[in-house]
């Protein structure tokens, strides 16, 4: 045999190195907080240490030269994680349930990018570019904001704190998409409002969201009759696994992008309308179990992978990108996150946690990878090093301290637990 005995394969390398990162990531914060989601930063960093220094391995995982695969595998991650995070929301009524959440939908949000984007082009970028940036870091992530958000199906952790944050992942990675197309609309036609404004509001901003919501609802009442009453006799909801969480959010991403609508907001709100049907019944615990395994290990690799691909973005990071990620970080969330939720009844300690934990992360990788396949980018590398950047210091900011933060926040008033 001229086969080697011992040959050192890189897929082999690739295996090994990121179920060590893995265990470490998750065994290490039992020593320092107890909380998962610390562990995000420390898939990331440990993924720059093992792979980060082996030749030519950044650039394999580099996102500049392989959008098309972090493309898919977030698109992927993040349909997961919306069910998840639709599937968690016990209860949808409430006088003032839904407040904080529309004003940071409907204020923080537009705020934030605005700040962003001429935060963008003041520090040089292309206007394209820098409403393409706005859009990226829009959405706050479902993935890496579990300890946020509220408990798993009847496990309570209800507080308005957690719901706000919880409502505000699950629904604006979609609502982000109109602005995502506005920036690859900017690039390829520029700024003629006359040749593509009223294409954008009404086909790209008003018919896509509407088909994700009612696309979502259908599904949720559809699989929710599949599951809990037909047949009468023998249900799924009595026989079958959890693996019909991910059958069904695939089913209805896959016919909602068909039909040109969100296939991201669809995925939420198939979760939340799903949840509603039987809602004491056992098994939305087991769909929610298998959707959280699922999700936390797909994303623990692309994290992984994503601190392997650092070295190979490090060039493209400079004062510019460092202070665009910063200032979304620490200054530009938290005070138009604050300025949103004046006049709620939320203390000015729980305004102050919902605001500044808008964690970064999956979101913001899919957008990024879906506009490179889209058009050719302008300053691409400095584009992936800021969000880069972004992610890696929300996880690390938000990851470890998010636990202690938001549990002494939510003590106001109780967490509900039925």
């Amino acid at each position: 045999m001229d086969k080697p005995l011992f040959e050192f394969a890189p897929y082999h390398i690739l295996m090994a190195g990121c179920g060590l990162v893995i265990i470490v990531a998750y065994w290490l914060p039992r020593w320092i907080s107890g909380k998962e989601p610390a562990a995000s930063g420390l898939l990331i960093i440990g993924g720059l240490a093992v792979f980060g220094v082996l030749p030519g391995v950044p650039q394999v995982f580099s996102p500049v030269n392989r959008p098309g695969f972090w493309e898919l595998a977030s698109e992927f991650a993040v349909i997961i994680a919306l069910f998840g995070t639709g599937i968690r929301i016990d209860r949808i009524t409430g006088k003032g349930l839904w407040t904080p959440t529309v004003r940071l939908l409907a204020i923080a949000m537009p705020l934030c990018m605005i700040a962003v984007a001429a935060i963008g082009v003041g520090a040089g970028l292309a206007l394209g570019s820098a409403i393409l940036l706005a859009a990226v870091l829009a959405p706050t992530d479902p993935v890496l904001a579990a300890d946020v958000q509220v408990g798993a199906p009847l496990k309570g952790k209800e507080h308005p704190v957690r719901f706000a944050l919880t409502a505000e992942a699950g629904l604006n990675d979609g609502l982000a998409f109109p602005f995502v197309y506005l920036a690859i609309i900017v690039v390829t036609m520029g700024m003629d409002l006359s040749a593509w404004g009223w294409e954008w509001l009404g086909f790209y901003l008003v018919y896509k969201i509407a088909v994700g919501v009612i696309a979502g609802v259908v599904a949720g009442k559809l699989l929710g009759g599949a599951l809990f009453s037909f047949p009468r006799n023998n249900p799924l909801a009595e026989t079958g696994s959890g693996v019909i969480a991910m059958a069904g959010v695939l089913f209805t991403y896959g016919m909602t992008e068909l039909f040109e609508g969100y296939g991201f907001i669809a995925a939420f709100v198939m979760g939340v309308v799903l949840r509603l049907q039987e809602h004491e019944h056992e098994f939305h615990g087991r769909l929610h179990s298998f959707s959280e395994a699922l999700e936390h290990a797909v994303t623990a690799i692309l994290l992984v992978l994503l601190g392997g691909a650092i070295p190979d973005l490090l060039p493209y990071l400079g004062w510019r990108e460092a202070i665009i990620g910063a200032a979304l970080i620490f200054v530009i969330r938290p005070a138009f996150g604050m300025l949103s939720l004046l006049g709620t009844s939320l203390s000015v300690k729980q305004r102050g946690v919902v605001a500044f934990y808008g964690v970064r992360g999956m979101g913001s990788i899919y957008y990024l990878a879906y506009a490179a396949g889209q058009i050719d980018l302008q300053d691409s590398g400095h584009l992936w090093a800021t969000v880069t950047f972004a992610i890696v210091l929300s996880t690390v900011v938000h990851g470890f301290s998010a636990g202690s933060v938001v549990s002494a926040a939510t003590v106001e008033g109780g967490e509900r637990a039925e």
